[in-house]
């Protein structure tokens, strides 16, 4: 029977320690989780921050590249106006 007893001991003392341990970590948890709680607090006005920042930048991008198409259609206009009027002048419409 000793070696029952033995095992019985062991098993009794990892039980007694996994309790242990369980209660020790049961206050880090909720300590980890308010901390957590926090940290979501705290971020949320910068998200909203990064967020309204990126929409100014989008927006500032769009009107640049607006500019530029507006730019581009132009100087296409000026280029086909040019185009057709050297087409005319070798047919010599002018």
């Amino acid at each position: 029977m000793g070696f029952m007893d033995t095992l019985k001991k062991w098993f009794g003392s990892a039980k007694e320690m996994a309790d242990d341990l369980g209660e020790k970590a049961a206050p880090m948890m909720d300590k980890a989780k308010e901390m957590a709680d926090d940290l979501g607090e705290k971020a949320a006005p910068m998200m909203d921050k990064a967020k309204e920042a990126a929409s100014e930048a989008f927006e500032k991008a769009k009107d640049v590249a607006e500019g530029f198409r507006d730019k581009v259609d132009g100087e296409a206009e000026g280029a086909v106006e040019a185009a057709e009027d050297a087409v005319d002048k070798a047919n010599g419409q002018e």
